[in-house]
């Protein structure tokens, strides 16, 4: 990928069209048009006029996020900021829900009980009874306790 296409990438994450991305920068469609296709590249000035708007310049110079950045997915970053407005309680929610998730288990397959039937989920218990997350009889045993 080259600089252009992560101009285009950072434009659209930040959620901008092209012209009132371009006018960050003080510059016309046509400019960033030609900096997006690679025909041309733009200078510190422009780089730090949209870096002052969002844009994560390590990333559009070096394709290397920076790790201060937003995240760089509309979905992750609601995630993000839903997570921050949560109380302890409710942080603890999601970060049980992520573990369940990311170790392949669909929340509609829980019951009532909090346990899925066995044979469901690819054969795995789920027990959140003591409000713990554990995934029983998986490869990858996940287990997240409260805090």
């Amino acid at each position: 990928m080259h600089l252009g296409e992560r101009i285009k990438e950072e434009r659209e994450r930040l959620g901008l069209n092209q012209i009132d991305f371009a006018a960050l920068a003080s510059s016309t469609r046509k400019t960033l048009f030609n900096w997006e296709s690679g025909a041309a590249t733009p200078n510190a000035t422009v780089l730090a006029a949209w870096a002052a708007h969002g844009l994560d310049v390590l990333y559009v110079v070096t394709g290397q996020r920076s790790p201060s950045m937003p995240a760089t997915d509309p979905a992750e970053q609601v995630l993000l900021d839903s997570y921050r407005r949560c109380g302890a309680q409710a942080r603890q929610n999601l970060i049980q829900t992520a573990a369940l998730l990311s170790a392949g288990i669909s929340l509609p397959t829980l019951g009532k009980q909090g346990a899925a039937p066995r044979g469901s989920a690819g054969g795995q218990q789920i027990n959140t009874a003591s409000g713990a997350v554990q995934v029983l009889g998986s490869k990858n045993r996940v287990t997240t306790k409260r805090t």
